[in-house]
């Protein structure tokens, strides 16, 4: 093992102040949580009160342990105010930076807090250098980047010189985070809200259009993802120029926290020394992620790839490890058991059947090991039981069962009862992490006696004075006593590594007298280290009204000012189709579309309408910039998908329009991207009609919004369509790809599903969303775009769409009612707001 010149931070979750203990007595050198459960990702965690996260940060900062707090969610207009005092709140109690989503919450922060340190969410969808140094210039520390990244990306993207925090173990979205909309079109939860209501995990089979099932057989979930693994991974990250190695988990238990970080503390403690860990040792921390919970492991994504090696197609609970197999068993029928009685109260008796199982073990169990045993032939009828003792690889164990189960039926440790101990320990809080320090002690004669604790680190420092020297009248002290009379720190939060001892000859004293003098100085340092975090001053939150009133001027002193809305300038709202074809543009511009959009891999196609745009991807990796940055021309109207391409449209004098794919939730946000460039924004399906209203009334850039077509809920790096066992490996020659196809999940609705040439798959909404019977709603509300998206439709069906929408418009303009929602169709979350 090489030794590494460059360090990642290891960055531990925590969900509630029991996991923040387990983390810092597990080796974190940072921790990220949520404050509240309004305003995060993991809104179901149970996070922290004030009065908890000011102490969770005080042992935190004692120790030398950053604490980062999550708002990582977009943000509402009539939020804002909470969410900014929050900000506040936890700063001022001791939070080191803030991980944010929301382009609006990181230009208020930035604005009126300076100081404070912020970092880019993966929710912001980042993923290239342009991005990054995009997020830089509004202020950003620092950025995480998406998981689908390879280390050769990352590594080209360090050199950018922006600190990157990259995700290294634990649970993976198979869509891109922070543009994820299938929990939210299947219902009113939504990942970009922190209420995920996790729908890749479910079972889906993949289905031809007339149903017939095409998923191989074992492959039941075909959107479910391992869990990251990056441990033998971690010299690449440090070579890379990883700022922040992350592990995922706020949802976990204090157990898990444990043994997933202080696996990878010992690790990346070899290699920062350079020592190569025994074989033993790296079994049993290999051993040791096993049995914390996964659904196996991949390190896909860190190689570059992304194909059936990143799946967990079988099943997307805890696999555990694997330990041996049933080699026998026996049945004892029914039998009388007692329950109950504890407490006073009535003990019953119950019929149980009763039986024994003989597992052969290849790998230890340890006594209260929670075992599962899943039958090969029907895995879905497993069940648990519990290792009675600890048992060596190569020994038979016997365990009491419900049922015989049959011979080969696998057995895995899906719970660590060593786990679970020493997680309960650790997130007690009186599992000391001690803090390195140096020792100075100071002993001359007719002086006061001192000592002197400095961090090894170059923190902080504290002197402690106490009792004059005086000459010894009996035995004299010597060095060797005051080093180890000093160094009896057992009991504080510092563990000395260095002594300094500056005395006279013959100098007495008593020991006790000594003792008061090292906590007195431990005291003190502790005072030090905490000291910066208690003297902070920040200015006050605002209020909505000040929030407004301070963008209003913004907007002014950049010349611009609010678009009326169409019905008060006596306009009505252009109506825009997406078209995936030339004959399809066309067809919609003869229904009376007045803009066409077009995916820009289709414009090399066939001959366009004049004035087409050009629709940029969600994804823009480094290797998409060969053929999307073609599309961005100076004065020329192109749709972006992230921050990346609104980068380079700025750059190039382009007129770009963010699509709804990037999240515009509130009035700052909207005014970010306008100061950014952007110079139209298409919004979030997510939004409900009272909050389009407001974006609306802010806008001084036209806002659009899909009135009509299916919502895109899913981008995946992974080809959906390799569930059916069929790929080649060859996507232009793929003729799976040129169906159509659609995931169908147990309620019979149907996901349409579609790779691109790319190999990117996309997934969208079960229900078509139709909500041209309110265009005048959207209207007189200040949306001056209507958009019917035809990319799932024939070019007969988009001509009828578009015409559709322009009669309904048309109906608007002469005082009548538009015709009644489609069949089938939704109105999404215009009346019904996402959680």
């Amino acid at each position: 093992m090489l030794q590494a010149t460059h360090m990642p931070e290891l960055l531990a979750p925590a969900g509630g102040p029991p996991q923040f203990n387990a983390a810092i007595a597990a080796g974190a050198n940072a921790i990220y949580c949520g404050f509240g459960n309004t305003f995060n990702a993991r809104r179901g965690a149970q996070s922290f009160t004030s009065k908890t996260f000011g102490e969770a940060c005080d042992r935190a900062h004692v120790a030398g342990v950053r604490v980062y707090v999550t708002v990582n969610v977009a943000i509402r207009a009539d939020e804002m105010p909470s969410v900014l005092a929050l900000v506040r709140r936890a700063w001022l109690l001791g939070a080191d930076a803030f991980i944010i989503q929301d382009w609006g919450l990181l230009h208020e922060v930035r604005k009126r807090w300076p100081n404070i340190e912020c970092h880019v969410s993966t929710q912001a969808n980042v993923h290239d250098t342009r991005g990054v140094a995009w997020c830089r210039e509004r202020g950003a520390q620092r950025v995480t980047l998406s998981r689908e990244l390879s280390l050769q990306e990352i590594e080209q993207i360090a050199k950018e010189g922006v600190d990157l925090e990259c995700f290294g173990h634990g649970a993976i979205c198979i869509c891109y985070s922070g543009i994820c909309m299938m929990s939210s079109t299947g219902g009113n939860r939504s990942a970009n809200r922190g209420a995920c209501a996790q729908p890749c995990r479910l079972p889906y089979e993949l289905v031809d259009k007339d149903g017939v099932v095409l998923s191989a057989p074992d492959r039941g979930r075909p959107l479910c993802p391992r869990d990251f693994y990056a441990f033998d991974d971690l010299a690449a990250f440090a070579r890379a120029g990883v700022a922040s190695l992350k592990v995922e988990g706020r949802l976990k238990g204090a157990d898990y926290i444990t043994s997933v970080i202080s696996t990878y503390r010992a690790q990346l403690d070899d290699l920062a020394r350079g020592v190569e860990p025994p074989v033993e040792a790296l079994e049993e921390r290999r051993t040791r992620l096993k049995r914390a919970f996964n659904r196996d492991f991949t390190n896909a994504y860190l190689k570059g790839t992304s194909g059936d090696e990143l799946m967990s197609y079988e099943r997307s609970n805890n696999r555990g490890e694997l330990v041996g197999a049933v080699v026998g068993g026996r049945s004892f029928g029914s039998v009388k058991v007692r329950r109950g009685g504890a407490g006073g109260g009535r003990e019953r008796l119950r019929t149980a059947k009763v039986a024994e199982v003989d597992i052969a073990l290849d790998k230890p169990v340890g006594k209260g090991d929670l075992l599962e045993v899943r039958p090969v032939g029907n895995p879905s009828q497993f069940l648990t039981t519990h290792a009675e003792h600890d048992a060596k690889a190569g020994e038979v164990i016997r365990c009491k069962t419900t049922r015989v189960l049959q011979q080969g039926s696998l057995v895995r440790v899906i719970r660590s009862q060593s786990a679970l101990d020493a997680g309960a320990r650790a997130s007690s809080g009186k599992v000391l992490r001690r803090r390195p320090v140096n020792v100075r002690v100071l002993a001359r004669m007719g002086q006061p006696f001192e000592v002197e604790l400095a961090t090894v680190d170059g923190c902080a420092s504290a002197v402690a004075r106490g009792f004059v020297v005086e000459q010894a009248r009996t035995r004299a002290v010597s060095k060797e006593d005051l080093i180890e009379h000093v160094g009896r720190m057992g009991t504080s939060e510092f563990e000395p590594v260095s002594f300094e001892v500056q005395m006279d000859e013959g100098c007495g004293m008593g020991f006790s007298a000594v003792h008061e003098v090292r906590a007195q100085a431990c005291e003190l340092l502790r005072n030090a280290l905490l000291e910066p975090y208690k003297t902070r001053e920040l200015a006050a939150a605002p209020s909505r009204e000040t929030v407004l009133r301070d963008l209003s001027e913004q907007r002014e002193q950049r010349g611009a000012s609010p678009s009326p809305s169409p019905s008060l300038a006596g306009d009505t709202p252009l109506l825009c189709a997406i078209a995936t074809s030339a004959e399809a543009a066309h067809a919609a511009v003869r229904a009376g579309a007045q803009r066409v959009y077009a995916p820009s891999d289709a414009l090399g196609m066939g001959t366009w309408p004049q004035g087409v745009v050009p629709v940029l991807d969600e994804v823009c990796r480094e290797a998409d910039h060969v053929r999307l940055d073609a599309w961005v021309r100076a004065q020329a109207p192109v749709a972006v998908g992230n921050v990346s391409e609104l980068a380079l449209a700025a750059t190039r004098g382009a007129l770009p329009e963010v699509r709804g794919c990037v999240p515009v939730h509130n009035e700052s946000c909207l005014t970010a991207l306008e100061e950014a460039g952007a110079a139209g924004v298409w919004l979030s399906p997510e939004l409900s009609f009272d909050e389009i209203k407001v974006l609306a009334q802010w806008a001084s850039v036209p806002l659009g919004v899909v009135v009509l077509g299916r919502t895109r809920a899913m981008t995946t790096e992974h080809c959906v369509l390799q569930v059916a066992n069929r790929c080649v490996h060859d996507c232009g020659a793929c003729k799976l790809r040129k169906q159509s196809t659609f995931l169908r999940d147990d309620k019979g609705n149907l996901f349409p599903v579609r790779t691109d040439e790319h190999g990117r798959s996309r997934v969208y909404a079960a229900q078509p969303l139709d909500i041209t019977p309110q265009v005048g709603m959207l209207a007189e509300a200040g949306v001056s775009r209507l958009a019917v998206d035809g990319t799932l439709m024939t070019t007969q069906e988009l001509e009828d769409a578009v015409r559709y929408a322009a009669r309904a418009l048309e109906a608007w303009r002469n005082g009548k009612r538009p015709a009644q929602r489609r069949r089938g169709h939704t109105a999404g979350h215009l009346f019904e707001p996402i959680e």
